[in-house]
């Protein structure tokens, strides 16, 4: 076994069993790797963006860590952007970047770059695979980086001796443990009761795994209990939503929008996330969103448990039997007319309803 085979059958071993690769001379061997293993299915992409864009997209939808593929340094810096997004996004994600062989490398040929440089300011954790006989062991920390709670971006250099190469020994991996996360300090729960308690216009900001599955429908039942308001940063990484769903409100993009929405609100509470900031600096307008007095109060934090902490905070509250309440259905006829974004958005609705009818304007 080489050592891009001995990478490949780490990360099926570790349930990392997709790649989307934009591969050049230097993975060639890793490619093989790729196609030679059935467990394993690799997706061409045309481009590193899409790439590293569908690895966050394939977090974001599975809960689980893929693999990308990128050609030297270039490769890497093309996919970047997406990288940023994954993990602002909390994604997890393992990226194999290809690297010149140890002995073509002291030439410096056209394609070399710091890659360690490049990778370092958007990953949590890298390393350059300094032998075939090492790689599963790297691989197999990669893996445990990225499939974290909250996910992370982790970057494994491969240069293409350390592929080719013969892996002559067996080494015996670190044991994959179930991902867990921490229980939130009861602290924190009784002093976000308090305020709850108040009575006074209280927004819980939701975020990452908070959006969705019981942890929302619990976040719903503890808004109905209390009469504080759900919501989101305009820019969430998954939200369930529609009908038989707890609706979530997601606050502007806009600065004077944004303010607007947040200027009756005396609480913030945060649930893996942070307090809604501008996303971008404007002259006379002010970085941080809230209204003036306004307190934030941190309930979760990312590498927590937001299911557990709503447990327990409906019981600090005494509101484990509440219900809460979700978004009922809407019936929305198929628009006609102008296209604007609602026409276009209800034409999209009412095609997904009809099971993917074909989407046909008006006037042809």
């Amino acid at each position: 076994m080489n050592g891009a085979e001995s990478l490949v059958a780490t990360l099926v071993d570790r349930e990392v069993d997709i790649c989307f690769a934009n591969p050049g001379t230097s993975e060639m061997h890793f490619l093989a790797a790729l196609g030679n293993n059935p467990k394993m299915r690799s997706v061409l992409c045309l481009f590193e963006g899409v790439a590293t864009g569908a690895a966050d997209g394939w977090y974001r939808m599975k809960d689980k860590p893929a693999s990308t593929l990128l050609h030297l340094g270039p490769g890497l810096a093309n996919g970047l952007a997406n990288i940023h997004n994954a993990r602002r996004a909390s994604s997890g994600m393992v990226n194999i970047i290809g690297e010149h062989s140890a002995s073509h490398l002291k030439y410096d040929p056209p394609l070399t770059s710091d890659i360690e440089g490049l990778a370092r300011p958007l990953s949590h954790w890298v390393r350059r695979a300094e032998s075939a006989d090492s790689i599963a062991w790297d691989t197999a920390q990669a893996v445990s980086k990225a499939g974290g709670q909250p996910g992370q971006i982790a970057t494994l250099i491969l240069p293409g001796d350390t592929s080719w190469q013969q892996a002559r020994t067996s080494l015996v991996l670190p044991p994959s443990s179930p991902v867990s996360r921490k229980a939130p300090r009861s602290e924190r729960i009784e002093h976000v009761a308090r305020v709850l308690r108040s009575g006074e216009p209280t927004l819980i900001i939701l975020a990452n795994k908070a959006t969705r599955g019981a942890a929302l429908e619990k976040a719903g039942r503890i808004a109905a209990a209390t009469g504080a308001q759900l919501g989101s940063q305009f820019f969430t990484a998954r939200i369930e939503r529609g009908a038989g769903f707890v609706p979530i409100a997601r606050i502007p993009y806009a600065v004077p929008q944004a303010i607007d929405f947040l200027k009756e609100f005396r609480h913030i509470i945060t649930v893996e996330t942070r307090e809604p900031v501008a996303f971008f600096a404007y002259p006379d307008k002010p970085s941080l969103l809230k209204a003036e007095g306004t307190q934030v109060h941190e309930l979760v934090e990312a590498d927590e448990d937001s299911e557990l902490a709503f447990d327990m905070l409906l019981q600090e509250l005494g509101a484990s039997g509440i219900t809460a309440k979700t978004q009922t259905r809407i019936e929305t006829p198929t628009p006609s007319g102008t296209l604007n974004p609602t026409s276009i958005a209800h034409a999209l609705a009412a095609a997904i309803v009809t099971n993917g009818a074909k989407l046909i304007h008006p006037n042809g």
